[in-house]
């Protein structure tokens, strides 16, 4: 379907990939993966047309249509959000255009030859407009941005007034609604809650035909819905046959035989070059010399790609709070609406967190998970009811908003320094590279620093921080695969209190021990951990069907 043969990609000084070859074929889920840098996008870029490679070829055949969700939605605006998704099918219904004129010309006399020629084009036309699902392209429409989260009360809102994470949904449900033959997804679960990755996932397994391309975040995403891995990486693209944890595996077995191999290698390269060094003044040994010596100039070097350093830091042991962290009684929050009215967020919510838990906060988008965290956190207060802070809590909060509050004329070093102003330089650098800030990165400027990077400056510097209530909403959006893992490891041997909201399945797994569902503006704990949870809930759904 799409061939890339020997291609060969340079930005600058930085050469991607050379000679790399791989081929996308009908109806293949691949996880595109790799390190910050190493050339993911550019490969979009290189199969949609907006990059050349510098050598090498790219061959795709003409009628293959090729769908690109990237983060970068552009302007939106003068649609409904209906409208919007439909228009980028602009092709399909120019189409369905088409073959309603050719049926009103069928209707008129005319030459057997002209309406044999007619007729030819017609059913050419019609096999399009099926392949292509024009005959149900509304309703697809709406059942995409159903999925996704914006229901039928929504459908007809102007897209300028979603936020920007709501227009990234919109524009998703726009290149899902094209039925491309190719499908290219940059991070598409940025921005989308636990509901809407699931439904997501199932769109893609069981309704989605085509090929897909795609980067993800989310390890249980991947895992589910890719059968092969495209590594993108020190200057080629390897390829490897399944999904994510396979992947990992995998590449550690051929990471040891390459060492394994290097070894050999370069045991055999110094014997030969300690025999010409001790042999090359000797005429007896002259002809053994040389022909050694054109020997080793023949072989091909085997290069170990450089080595990710995870740098381990040793968190400080944060001081103890008391064993009852925070006391919930009656909790009730609304919000006042422009027209004098208000709307209840929940109510009645009592519980109990205890020093140590690691609690996920749970619920369908607009449940009001956040305003329940900030409500723990102190940033705004309750409408009803009381909230008790146990003794000695200190607490730290993180959330989208947080990344705005760093100062962007400093550096990454000046602002984790701020938070331990006692520690060494040494410290500092080694707390800045266990979230991946090495070397010269530490003084980069938070004002030149991508999403991601600044969500890792600032969880650097709540856990530096003496604090045993970590509030954390959100904490994985934005944070690729590796740095997510840093961050859980981090968590798992944090000895405070955690509370948190997330929509990585796999972090909440390996994390918490118990659950807070807030559900119609109430509040459910169940006393387990995340899968306990997902089987308690699941069973009162399915009570509730039957």
């Amino acid at each position: 379907m799409i061939h890339l043969t020997n291609i060969t990609r340079q930005h600058g000084s930085q050469i991607l990939f050379q000679n790399a070859s791989f081929q996308i074929l009908p109806g293949t889920r691949t996880g595109l993966v790799g390190p910050n840098g190493a050339g993911k996008s550019t490969i979009f870029r290189l199969i949609t047309g907006e990059e050349e490679p510098d050598k090498g070829e790219i061959s795709c055949s003409k009628k293959t249509v090729i769908g690109y969700f990237s983060q970068d939605v552009g302007d939106m605006s003068g649609r409904s959000a209906l409208k919007e998704v439909m228009a980028a099918s602009g092709e399909v219904m120019q189409l369905g255009l088409q073959m309603r004129k050719m049926e009103a010309a069928m209707a008129q006399p005319m030459a057997d030859e002209e309406m044999e020629a007619l007729l030819e084009r017609y059913g050419n036309a019609v096999e399009e407009f099926e392949h292509r699902g024009g005959y149900d392209l509304e309703t697809r429409a709406q059942a995409l941005l159903t999925g996704l989260g914006i229901g039928p009360d929504d459908f007809h809102r102007p897209v300028e007034t979603f936020s920007g994470g709501w227009k990234m949904r919109i524009e998703l449900a726009k290149i899902l609604t094209l039925n491309p033959d190719v499908l290219l997804l940059d991070e598409p679960t940025n921005h989308l809650d636990v509901e809407s990755i699931i439904w997501l996932e199932e769109w893609l397994t069981s309704e989605f035909k085509g090929a897909l391309l795609m980067t993800c975040h989310d390890r249980d995403f991947m895992n589910r819905i890719v059968s092969r891995i495209i590594e993108v990486g020190n200057r080629t693209v390897t390829t490897y046959s399944g999904n994510y944890d396979f992947y990992l595996r995998e590449r550690e077995i051929r990471r040891e035989q390459l060492l394994a191999s290097y070894r050999r290698q370069q045991e055999m390269l110094s014997k030969e070059e300690e025999f010409i060094a001790r042999f090359a003044a000797r005429p007896s040994h002259s002809a053994q010399v040389q022909s050694r010596a054109k020997k080793i100039e023949k072989i091909e070097r085997i290069e170990l790609p450089p080595e990710q350093r995870l740098i381990k830091f040793e968190f400080a042991e944060p001081p103890r709070s008391g064993d009852d962290v925070m006391t919930l009684d009656n909790l009730s929050k609304t919000w006042p609406l422009p027209d004098g009215k208000s709307r209840s967020v929940f109510s009645g919510i009592s519980g109990m967190i205890r020093r140590q838990e690691k609690i996920a906060v749970v619920g369908v988008n607009g449940a009001g998970k956040s305003t329940f965290l900030k409500m723990l956190a102190g940033q705004t207060e309750p409408t009803a009811g009381s909230l008790k802070v146990g003794a000695n809590v200190s607490i730290g909060y993180f959330s989208q908003h947080s990344m705005e509050l760093l100062s962007p004329e400093k550096t990454v070093f000046e602002t984790v320094q701020e938070t331990m102003p006692q520690a060494t330089i040494g410290v500092v650098r080694n707390l800045c590279a266990a979230f991946l800030f090495q070397n010269d990165e530490v003084d980069k400027r938070i004002a030149n620093l991508s999403g991601g990077e600044k969500s890792r400056v600032v969880l650097a510097t709540l856990l530096a921080r003496p604090l045993n209530l970590l509030i954390l909403d959100e904490p994985t959006n934005h944070l690729d695969i590796q740095s997510r893992e840093i961050l859980l490891d981090a968590l798992q041997k944090f000895t405070g209190t955690v509370l948190l909201v997330s929509h990585d399945r796999h972090f909440l797994r390996s994390l918490v021990q118990r659950v807070f569902e807030i559900d119609h503006g109430e509040m459910r704990v169940y006393q387990g951990d995340y899968r306990y949870y997902l089987r308690k809930s699941a069973e009162m759904r399915s009570a509730v069907a039957a």
